[in-house]
């Protein structure tokens, strides 16, 4: 099995950066490697039974799936928790704070097992209590804390911290009911809050001794210390609690295990006595209800006044709470807030945290008595800044007057960060008039004038940190010449690649076992500590028998899949058939659209010619859209309803078949990912800043269909440009097409495939009882198309009749897809995080 490999002692020659750190970290443990034989198997059986009587209260007779779940967490929790010992007596050189909006960690079972070593201990202690270990498994529910790739990102970088001996602790949220549980009414995406909290979480340590206060509004005072000096004190009107929650993030092979630290808010007292008593009984918990609401869901709408306030204390309340618990680590450990770089690494996850800036000058300074120049040094040699996202509303801006009435002692810090920003450019601008001098400070300012007063959170991580990092080449360049253009002429030093990686523990041992198990028994045990001896793969892409036994493990999870869309949608789709997927976050740029439209017009010329041979595919999308995207939920509904088209036609049965599964998780995508033949990644070149889910597709053997955008360019640089499929106009041309006057209506004109299914869309061949429902999507197509379908369309449908030839070449589809596999090594996130520590944290590997 494969689980008894991953007991074997790793030999000396590939194993890498497997010595332990330094020394383990407060909320960083270090433990022993299990067997995963001996008396383990006993020892765990019977802890297992003492969980589910001890702890729930249940006998193996009235326990549930879900009561098994808990009680073989709760036994799995036990034998990390030991490890916490070594953690609380001794202190790491230097620390690694992920601060991070979302972390999107699924389920955490199989990631515990399998890094433990475990899984088939696990298995056998589970069958001898007559329980099924994969029924255990599905009753536990994904973490709802997380949407997409930003949340993933975070998730594996912490598995990989922890797996490669980087003392680290993640700090985000502890949401309630997380983004939203998606399901269709009729096509139509439905939002349901997430229960995923309704039975408690077994892998969680209540953390209630650390508490923090977190203020909101109020006034900023002003007294005089010695020698002149000016202090400003903070007096918040309202201030909300922090209740820490920890989960244990178990390390490859379990020798070291990290925390996350998730925040949880609550009001200060649970109930008003006195208007209790006085009969108000609901206003009496309305400030309960008020701080509750902080940590209740990701991402509340900010289509409204009060959606903006919500968010805003949220990015707030999460940071204020991870700065001011990491400080007060700091100052236990080493007594000197001055020495907070040298023992600290602050890493903002995109904008989210961006306040951190004004929070640790404020702690530094109103707290610490630092002078402004000895915090801005601390303050800008700690943090550090990834971008994510080049699209100008995912770079936050927050209105100067909600910032002044929630956080006013921030922005005062705010403005003297600016003005002193300012003064000392003005100082060495070149500009030849006065108005290109206005011009440049504008632009540089954290301050946006131009549209009301706003601040630019992405100006202000940017200056307060140390270095800012794009997540793949593309993306790290065009930061450099688009939206921080003139921030970078400034340090052209401080903007640095750190292309994104997977962990490869997730997305192939849990998630493709048998693959796994393949590359084993192909190069050697060592594969599963050194993925670069997955390049021995290589040598067998074109022998028989490999290629065979590789395809058996793709129909395998073919045939699963299959099921699971059976079960969930009542479609029956062929295994045999291409499985061509697009599963991700649905928003106009990452163009689901594109590939709905390319469906249409696929069943148009298929209609045509019903007895061409055309090769069989199911098109299989997931992904959520945001509840105020009217644009995006549009397009699920015309996805929902081209399915319904297109499977009910007899004539095109056998053909094509196109499915949406709902709510798309990271358990969906472990089911998804290793049973896909083809890859979507055909966002608009320029848009995506890197993503993650192609790395997974291909690392699985799936063939990518993308454009040259985000990671997609070093995909093809590293599995081959043969073994790859490009379309579609590169980031250096979009903005050229876009202002081209009329180009969409030229390039329908030119187009007469792509106009027949605009045509047919918009005539309401697929809304019968509401022709004009999709109007909204090829009117904005026709007169706008901001993201450039109708520019890439006919490159776009080129390229699948490319695939369709290639998927029909058994033998040389199956030599592409091993070398894809075969070429991924790189793509994993212990590399990125090796890259991390070396040349943004300055943080030494043991």
């Amino acid at each position: 099995m494969l689980n008894d490999v991953l007991t074997r002692p790793v030999p000396q020659d590939v194993a890498r950066d497997e010595r332990a750190p330094e020394a383990p970290a407060a909320g960083s443990w270090t433990a022993p490697v299990l067997s995963a034989s001996g008396d383990a198997g006993v020892d765990l059986r019977e802890s297992i039974r003492a969980k589910l009587t001890f702890a729930l209260g249940r006998t193996p007779e009235t326990a549930r799936p879900r009561d098994w779940f808990a009680a073989t967490a709760l036994a799995l929790r036990e034998r990390i928790v030991a490890a916490a010992l070594a953690a609380e007596r001794s202190v790491p050189n230097k620390r690694v704070y992920y601060l991070s909006l979302e972390f999107l960690i699924g389920r955490l079972m199989s990631d515990a097992m399998n890094n433990l070593g475990l899984t088939e201990t696990t298995r056998a202690a589970l069958r001898e209590l007559g329980v099924d270990l994969d029924a255990v498994q599905e009753a536990e529910p994904d973490a709802a804390l997380g949407n997409g790739g930003l949340g993933r990102l975070a998730a594996c970088f912490m598995e990989s911290m922890a797996s490669i001996g980087i003392p680290a602790m993640g700090y985000g949220i502890r949401y309630d009911h997380g983004l939203f549980r998606q399901s269709f009414e009729d096509g139509w995406q439905r939002e349901a809050p997430e229960t995923w909290l309704a039975e408690g979480n077994p892998w969680e340590f209540a953390r209630p001794e650390a508490t923090y206060a977190i203020g909101f509004g109020g006034t900023v005072t002003m007294s005089s210390a010695e020698e002149g000096v000016i202090r400003r004190h903070w007096q918040p009107a309202e201030t909300v609690r922090a209740v820490a929650h920890d989960v244990p993030v178990v390390g490859w092979r379990g020798r070291h295990v990290n925390a996350l630290r998730l925040w949880k808010a609550e009001a200060g007292e649970p109930v008003d006595l006195a208007r209790f008593n006085g009969g108000d009984h609901v206003g009496a918990v309305a400030a309960r209800m008020r701080a509750e609401a902080i940590s209740r869901v990701l991402y509340p709408s900010d289509s409204s006044a009060e959606g903006q306030e919500l968010r805003l204390r949220q990015e707030y309340f999460f940071t204020a709470a991870s700065i001011q618990d990491l400080v007060a680590r700091h100052v236990a450990e080493r007594g000197d807030v001055r020495s907070l770089p040298d023992h600290a690494a602050i890493q903002l996850n995109d904008t989210h945290p961006a306040i951190a800036v004004p929070e640790l000058m404020r702690i530094l300074i109103d707290a610490h008595g630092l002078s402004w120049e000895d915090a801005w040094h601390v303050t800008t040699h700690t943090l550090h800044y990834t971008n994510h996202t080049l699209l100008p509303e995912a770079l936050e801006t927050w209105p100067v007057e909600l910032m002044e009435r929630l956080l006013p002692r921030h922005m005062q810090i705010i403005y003297l960060i600016n003005w002193m920003h300012l003064e000392e450019q003005a100082k060495h601008a070149r500009q030849d008039t006065a108005s290109d001098n206005a011009a440049y400070l504008a632009s540089i300012s954290l301050i946006d004038e131009s549209h009301g007063r706003r601040v630019r959170m992405g100006h202000l991580a940017f200056h307060g940190a140390r270095r800012v990092n794009g997540v793949s080449a593309l993306h790290t360049d065009l930061m450099r010449s688009t939206v921080f253009s003139d921030l970078h002429a400034l340090d052209t030093d401080k903007i640095v690649n750190k292309t994104n990686g997977i962990t490869f523990r997730r997305w192939f041992h849990n998630a493709n076992p048998g693959l796994t198990r393949l590359a084993v028994e192909t190069v050697g045990a060592g594969v599963l500590d050194n993925p670069e001896l997955l390049r021995g793969l290589e040598a067998h892409a074109e022998d028989p028998v490999f290629v065979a036994r590789y395809a058996a493990v793709r129909r395998e999870r073919k045939e699963a899949l299959a099921d699971l869309i059976a079960e969930r949608t009542g479609i029956d789709v062929d295994p045999a058939a291409l499985f061509d997927v697009q599963v991700k976050r649905i928003h106009e740029y990452k163009r689901q659209l594109l590939n709905i439209l390319e469906t249409v017009a696929l069943y148009q010329a298929i209609k045509a010619e019903p007895h061409r041979d055309w090769t069989p595919r199911v098109k299989i999308f997931a992904g959520k859209a945001a509840p105020s995207y009217v644009q995006a939920k549009l397009i699920i509904k015309l996805a929902c309803d081209v399915a319904k088209a297109v499977n009910d036609d007899p004539e095109v049965a056998g053909r094509l078949k196109v499915v949406f599964l709902p709510n798309y998780s990271v358990s969906l995508a472990e089911a998804i990912i290793p049973a896909a033949d083809l890859s979507e990644q055909i966002s608009t070149a320029g848009l995506e800043a890197s993503g993650t889910g192609n790395m997974k597709f291909a690392l699985n053997g799936a063939l990518t269909v993308g454009t040259l955008d985000g990671a997609n360019i070093e995909i093809r640089d590293h599995v081959g440009a043969d073994n790859i499929f490009i379309f579609g106009l590169e980031a250096d041309r979009v903005k050229a097409r876009q202002a081209e006057p009329d180009y969409a209506a030229k390039a329908i004109q030119a187009s007469p495939r792509l106009a027949a299914a605009l045509d047919m869309i918009a005539a309401g061949r697929f809304s019968p009882e509401e022709p004009g429902r999709f109007r909204p999507l090829t009117d904005d197509l026709r007169r706008r198309d901001q993201y450039l379908l109708t520019a890439d369309f006919d490159d776009y449908w080129r390229v699948q009749r490319a695939i369709d030839a290639a998927w029909r070449d058994p033998r040389g589809w199956w030599a592409k897809a091993i070398r894809n596999t075969a070429r991924m090594a790189w793509f994993s996130s212990d590399r990125a995080m090796r890259e991390y520590a070396e040349e943004i944290w300055r943080v030494r590997l043991g």
